[in-house]
Order: C-alpha cells, then structure tokens, then sequence
C-alpha cells in the first residue's frame, strides 16, 4: 500500500519561510523521481519542484523558482521542499507524488495546507 504523507503546512506571513516534508512508503522510494504539487482552491493541480532519483537534479516552476528548493533523504524516505519569500499566491494545498514531472500514484496524500497572509 502506496502512503504519502505531507506535513509542515502553516500559516506564515508574506516574505516567511517554511519546510514542508513527504514521508514515503510502499515503494522503493529511491528508484522513483519525486514531485511536488499545490492546489489552490478554484485552480488545478499545478506542478511546482521535482528532484530525481538521487537527487542530483531539480526543477521548478517558473513561479516558484528561486524561492523553493526540494531536496531528498533516501534513506528516511522523505523528499522536502523549502520555501522562502512566501508570497499569498503561495496559498494552497501541497501534495508529493512520484515521478519526474508525472505523478505516478493515484492515490494521493492529504496534502498539507499553507497559507500565506498577513
């Protein structure tokens, strides 16, 4: 049974900082890309950071560059994303998935909410 499991969400003001983390299991976690995603409600589902299997190589969100780094512990199983310079449009629900740009699971997690507001 594939879990996800997001934590870290919050309520931080404009230009705040916060780290969200994904614990994986049942999967072998450091054969898979992982992927972050936010939903704002009303929006999509949007793709914002994915980090390869080693985490060797990043990518982003136009939006989101240079404020979020993701970054990876094969051996606990959990991918992180660090947020700085936290802007309202920020504010929304953030998932983790498998994947190099592709969410692999269907299953999702129940994401972790963050909201930005002063």
């Amino acid at each position: 049974q594939v879990q996800l499991v997001e934590s870290g969400g919050g309520l931080v003001q404009p230009g705040g900082s916060l780290r969200l983390s994904c614990a994986a299991s049942g999967f072998t976690f450091g054969s898979h890309a992982m992927s972050w995603y936010r939903q704002a409600p009303g929006k999509e589902r949007e793709l914002v950071a994915c980090i390869t299997r080693a985490g060797g190589s990043t990518d982003y969100a136009d939006s989101v560059k240079g404020r979020f780094t993701t970054s990876r512990d094969n051996g606990r199983n959990t991918v992180y994303l660090q947020m700085n310079k936290l802007k309202p449009e920020d504010t929304a629900v953030y998932y983790c998935n498998a994947g190099w740009k592709v969410a692999l699971f269907t299953n999702w997690g129940q994401g972790t909410q963050v909201t930005v507001s002063s």
